[in-house]
């Protein structure tokens, strides 16, 4: 294999600025989100108008005004600027947390989680990801917002109990609001502005892409796999909470010791897999037994909920499947969508994963009024299986890995002639030229491209 001569290169300033930065806003934003998880099914018993449905809907509202509000959001960021749509999605985030604060009702609740996802700068935060770094070094810029996103969810997860036990549920979505005005100083003082703002197609949905992202049945898959796993982690937390107060008899801001260790073991165990999938292209395996594990894990749940050792150990196996699907699936979809389309499919993978939060929020409530705390396992349970079985036919994915080239400006002519040469390259799988970009997607197999052979198709490179 010819070494890849840029990834020597370091990021520069600029990029590694702006790659903290966003993940650093991106952090607040989620850790906000996610604080309440482990301890709202404790608090929402005390609100007026109370149901076991309407305390799912209050957790996975925000999946729903997030769903269908994050795509819209980052085309407005092409015509107004990623700073604008950022700022006010941090401030909708913030007024959100202050009416669930300030709410005594489930009501008052619901429509403050439901203020806090309609402030979806996900798309945005992506697009500015792109305009403030080289394409070279843009998979970089997002793999440190990505490493947030995860960070900001096991903390959240540890913290929660702790600060419930401190400041209480109201506590905390106060708190959510001083975490969304941190983000938006962020924005103001740490944040570079870009010098010029366009359309990436590796980092945010494009329209014309959306029906060819949306006619591939593998595409199709995954978006189902990331709305059953998020369906079910929303699911779950209704659930794991009150038995961990009622029957195992743990007080609710002590709850953290059994997700401390739970976590951290889980990642422990995880990584061997990821090694294996990855480096040793046994993707689809492991993506299968993941998936099944985490059926397994429901299962465990369902059966064993009731004693400290089966809760534990099924805690545990869920967390090492939750935790490698979250990493890998991303990557499969990266290697899964054509060259052009990454970033439309991303697009309406995040759209499904914040879908199935709502639907997981919504439907594992009802099963908690209607069939009790197994009901809410045996139906993680089920969905499992529906998704596992979706799974196995999915084609094995190739082993490549997205390329960006700037080749400068071009027409649309050009363009084409220059998407022949880059296909006939030995190693590119598949290759779009986009004229109005001046970028050139690839879809590259590292163990056979020539990356010196490409870097010659390279005009206008900093």
């Amino acid at each position: 294999m010819v070494e890849q001569t840029e990834e020597k290169q370091s990021m520069n300033h600029q990029e590694s600025r702006a790659a903290f930065s966003l993940a650093g806003i991106y952090a607040l934003r989620m850790l906000g989100l996610f604080l309440i998880l482990p301890v709202f099914a404790l608090y929402a018993e005390h609100l007026d108008g109370v149901t076991p449905m309407l305390v799912g809907l209050a957790i996975g509202a925000y999946g729903l005004t997030q769903a269908l509000l994050q795509i819209p959001f980052g085309m407005l960021s092409d015509r107004i600027g990623r700073k604008p749509v950022i700022l006010g999605g941090l401030l909708i985030f913030a007024v959100g947390s202050v009416v669930a604060a300030m709410s005594d009702s489930i009501w008052g609740v619901i429509l403050g989680r439901a203020l806090q996802g309609s402030g979806a700068i996900a798309a945005a935060v992506m697009a500015l990801a792109a305009d403030l770094s080289r394409e070279e070094h843009r998979t970089k810029v997002m793999a440190v917002i990505g490493m947030s996103i995860g960070a900001a969810f096991t903390l959240a997860l540890i913290l929660g109990p702790v600060l419930n036990g401190l400041i209480g549920v109201q506590g905390i979505f106060w708190l959510t609001a001083l975490l969304a005005l941190a983000g938006i100083g962020i924005v103001l003082f740490l944040v570079p502005t870009p010098e010029v703002t366009q359309v990436h197609g590796d980092a945010e949905a494009v329209p014309a892409q959306f029906g060819r992202v949306l006619s591939n049945v593998n595409l199709l898959r995954l978006d189902l796999g990331i709305f059953v796993l998020h369906l079910i982690i929303t699911s779950i937390f209704l659930a794991v909470p009150l038995v961990l107060r009622d029957m195992i008899g743990m007080q609710s801001d002590n709850h953290w010791m059994i997700y401390l260790p739970v976590l951290l073991l889980s990642v422990f165990l995880m990584i061997p897999f990821i090694v294996i999938a990855e480096k040793r292209n046994k993707m689809k395996p492991v993506f299968l037994g993941a998936v099944l594990t985490l059926a397994l894990a429901q299962l465990g749940l369902y059966l064993w909920h009731g004693g400290i050792v089966g809760l534990f150990i099924s805690l545990l196996l869920f967390f090492v499947a939750f935790n490698l699907l979250e990493a890998t699936l991303p990557s499969i979809v990266s290697k899964v969508a054509p060259a052009a389309s990454k970033g439309t499919a991303m697009g309406v993978y995040s759209t499904s994963q914040f879908a199935g939060a709502f639907v997981g929020g919504v439907a594992g409530g009802w099963m908690h009024g209607q069939y009790g705390l197994g009901g809410v396992f045996l139906f993680g349970t089920v969905a499992a299986l529906v998704w596992l079985l979706a799974a196995f036919g999915m084609q094995r994915p190739a082993n490549l890995s997205s390329h960006l080239l700037n080749v400068g400006p071009i027409d649309e002519a050009q363009a084409w002639e220059l998407q022949s040469e880059l296909v006939a390259i030995s190693g590119v799988a598949d290759a779009a030229v986009v004229a109005a970009e001046g970028v050139a997607h690839l879809k590259v197999d590292k163990n056979l491209v020539d990356f010196a052979e490409l870097d010659a198709f390279c005009r206008g490179s900093e």
